[in-house]
């Protein structure tokens, strides 16, 4: 038995016809033969994010024909935003337990979600002992707890949290590479993100990384490849689109959100980046994702922050 995605609504995330219109949901499929969660997922064009997939009990089987693998406990699987997803439990096992987390990550981990051992597009990391496979299990279990908890920041907390599992996966890669990004300007992408509704000059961003103005100019080029206000407008754009779809927020309240007083400004800019506008998109968001009822505010956690890969 599989099901496959359809535009169908519900506010279930274990269930066909979720929509995952956040940057970050996380959740434990308890798969049991014959259970009603014992069916194959089909997504065949992917997701518009990643999801991790951490394997603690049981067999699954991923893909079909020659393509099909297996994954065990401690079986870490990173699916990229529009590979295919096709996996449930595997016949020769009588549950899958998996922990899971879809995310759009932020514009800095980049290098982090480049894993080097893969099996047809999809990243694999075996956790080498029952000790790894706790530490992880746990981290896992904390991102969902912290996602779904309601408080003010539960989706910064959370991502925070990812951010030190994606970390974590590299540290355990003996693939990975020995350098990542400077930390300096991993700590500027942090700070400017925390900070969107302000105007930060670049002088505030290089005194907290201890950077020189130009120095830090020089880096953030040089390894993320925009300049800083450039990185920033994008941030600023992709949170708004997130709002627009998921609240019923003004969009001059919007605006402000995410640092445009001036709510024409903010429609100029928005429709220069994006090519239509605030309220346009909106509009269409809702045809796409609710068809045939406006937005409505169906989700309990409160919305994200930020991503690099705008979809």
């Amino acid at each position: 038995m599989y099901h496959r995605m359809t535009h169908e609504t519900q506010s279930n995330p274990l269930l066909p016809g979720y929509m995952f219109n956040a940057y970050l949901v996380a959740g434990l499929t308890p798969i049991i033969a014959g259970g009603p969660l014992d069916f194959f997922i089909d997504r065949p064009d992917g997701m518009k994010g990643f999801i991790l997939n951490l394997t603690i009990k049981g067999q699954g089987k991923i893909f079909e024909g020659n393509r099909s693998f297996v994954c065990n406990p401690g079986d870490l699987l990173l699916f990229p935003p529009k590979s295919a997803h096709y996996y449930g439990r595997s016949p020769d096992s009588d549950s899958w337990y998996h922990r899971w987390v879809y995310f759009r990550p932020r514009a800095y981990w980049a290098d982090w979600l480049e894993w080097h051992s893969k099996i047809h597009d999809v990243g694999r990391l075996s956790l080498g002992n029952d000790s790894l496979l706790t530490e992880f299990d746990r981290l896992l279990a904390n991102i969902e707890q912290t996602q779904r908890s309601g408080r003010r920041f539960s989706e910064e907390l959370g991502m925070n949290l990812l951010e030190r599992m994606l970390l974590r996966a590299m540290e355990e890669d003996p693939q990975s590479p020995s350098k990542i990004m400077d930390p300096r300007i991993i700590e500027a992408c942090q700070f400017i993100t925390g900070n969107l509704s302000g105007e930060l000059r670049i002088d505030e961003v290089a005194r907290h990384v201890c950077l020189s103005p130009s120095r830090l100019a020089h880096l953030f080029r040089e390894q993320v490849g925009i300049n800083i206000l450039r990185w920033r407008e994008d941030q600023r754009v992709i949170r708004a689109k997130l709002l627009l779809q998921t609240t019923q927020e003004s969009i001059a309240s919007i605006g402000r959100v995410v640092g445009y007083d001036d709510q024409l400004y903010f429609s100029r800019v928005f429709r220069k980046r994006v090519g239509v506008s605030p309220s346009d998109f909106r509009r269409r968001s809702s045809e796409i994702n609710y068809p045939g009822r406006s937005i409505q505010a169906t989700h309990n956690w409160q919305l994200p922050r930020e991503k690099v890969f705008s979809g």
